[in-house]
């Protein structure tokens, strides 16, 4: 793909490989033949480099992707990997891209690249960048790639090119991007708290929260669904600073046996939670179903609109659990492994600490939810990539977009108290700024889109009276 090497033009015109030809992960022979290769390009060839190995060739964590030809010889390759040393904070970078010239099909070299791309994107990157010969700009749009800027390679005219991974736009599609159009007319959660986490009930120090389960975890996973159900619930009111005081719920099943699975998982989170379940509603020979309304107090609601631009941003996050089995890369699950004492001290930190804005994250995950903070609160934002806490077993991709255990975001002024989590932990990493969206901002200073308008489309939470 990519490479801060020469791309050879005569095999990169775009067309589809053959189907004999096998583009796959390099083993220690292939390796070899690939390094070979290289030498003889890059080295031999074109006199770009006098040796073409450095600390990349070295780095457990580098990729090497070899194509082969129908009688299984290596007829070139790319490598990729993490853009710098130490902690991979999901920027990649793919190069030395070679093929031997005139063996294997037209459309080796795309076949490397789109390989590439696919592994990054797999591999939990969020940014995927490459140096490319001027010679093969335009290949390189063909297949999706875009310009950033002229750079030098070794003292060669080189450009710097980026694969757009639009996994957190994706995500903030098909969960939120439809909402302000649905709730049009409606102002769910009132002036000041529109789209919040929970509604303040008119008229008392009431907060209510909403949260369904999908119907597909529901019938998969009937105990897991009801301990979330929960979870999330409680989350939500957590984000707005209220002390929960009981949960209703409504489950409906194909049969008594799925229903009992999923109010025993529900029973176990409401006492590890120690709020009581108030009554519901059950229903059977349905399809799967299940919701849970939860009340709790404060005289004082935190709302998720409450930031201005030069807020800073906060992630507090309990890093501890692992992936939920059978949803690894979506559901991290911290809850289930802390005792009641962790529990509520983490419901309660948003409520002690009262910032500016808090938001629970949910299913837009972690730069989703920032960018409904940022939306409801009049602008935009930046996450700081690197400096988001994050589990030593999530890569940033997932992490990012995943829906954790405890998480909340929250803004504030420079300088604000951190919240008194307990177990979660807390940094800032990042900033409201004038605008919108949400950019991610890299360790070596650049800026990428990660969502470029609105996420829900409902807008600014008006009303606010306090900054």
């Amino acid at each position: 793909m990519l490479g801060e090497g020469s791309v050879l033009g005569e095999v990169l015109i775009g067309a589809p490989a053959r189907a004999h030809q096998l583009v796959e992960r390099a083993d220690d022979a292939a390796v070899a033949a690939y390094r070979a290769l290289r030498r003889e390009v890059f080295v031999e060839q074109q006199g770009l480099f006098d040796d073409d190995l450095d600390w990349r060739d070295e780095d457990p964590r580098t990729v090497v992707l070899v194509a082969r030809d129908a009688a299984g010889q290596v007829i070139g390759g790319v490598r990729l990997g993490p853009a710098r040393p130490g902690p991979d904070v999901g920027w990649w970078v793919g190069g030395r891209l070679v093929v031997r010239r005139g063996a294997g099909p037209v459309g080796t070299g795309s076949a490397l690249v789109r390989a590439a791309c696919a592994h990054a994107e797999g591999a939990g990157a969020l940014r995927f960048d490459a140096t490319v010969q001027p010679a093969n700009e335009r290949l390189f749009h063909r297949i999706g790639w875009r310009t950033v800027r002229p750079v030098q390679v070794a003292g060669a005219d080189h450009v710097l090119m980026r694969w757009p991974i639009g996994r957190v736009a994706a995500l903030a599609e098909a969960t939120k991007r439809q909402l302000g159009a649905l709730l049009d007319g409606l102002a769910p959660g009132g002036p000041g708290f529109v789209g919040d986490d929970g509604a303040p009930v008119p008229g008392s120090d009431l907060v209510a929260a909403c949260d369904a389960v999908v119907p597909a975890m529901v019938e998969r996973d009937p105990e897991w669904a009801g301990w979330c159900a929960v979870l999330v619930n409680l989350n939500d009111l957590a984000a707005m600073g209220a002390t929960p005081v009981g949960i209703l719920d409504a489950v409906g099943a194909r049969d008594a046996a799925c229903v009992r699975r999923v109010l025993t998982g529900l029973r176990k989170a409401a006492a590890a939670y120690g709020v009581p379940v108030l009554g519901g509603h059950t229903q059977f020979g349905v399809p799967a179903a299940l919701s849970v309304t939860a009340l709790g107090r404060t005289d004082h609601p935190v709302p998720g609109g409450g930031g201005r631009p030069g807020h800073h941003v906060t992630l507090t996050a309990d890093l501890g659990g692992s992936w939920r089995p059978g949803y690894a890369g979506r559901q991290w699950d911290s809850s289930t492994s802390r005792t009641p004492a962790e529990l509520a001290t983490m419901l309660a930190s948003v409520g002690r600490a009262r910032p500016a804005a808090a938001k629970d994250v949910s299913m837009a995950g972690v730069v989703g939810t920032l960018g409904m903070l940022a939306e409801a609160s009049g602008c935009g934002a930046v996450l700081d990539v690197a400096a988001a806490p994050r589990p030593a077993g999530a890569t940033a991709g997932d992490w990012l977009t995943c829906f954790p255990g405890f998480a909340v975001l929250t803004a504030d002024r420079p300088g604000a108290d951190p919240l008194p989590a307990g177990p979660a932990t807390g940094a800032v990493c990042g900033e409201l700024v004038a605008g919108a969206g949400v950019g991610l901002r890299w360790p070596d200073g650049e800026t990428t889109e990660a969502i470029t308008a609105t996420v829900t489309g409902m807008g600014p939470a008006t009303g606010m009276g306090t900054a």
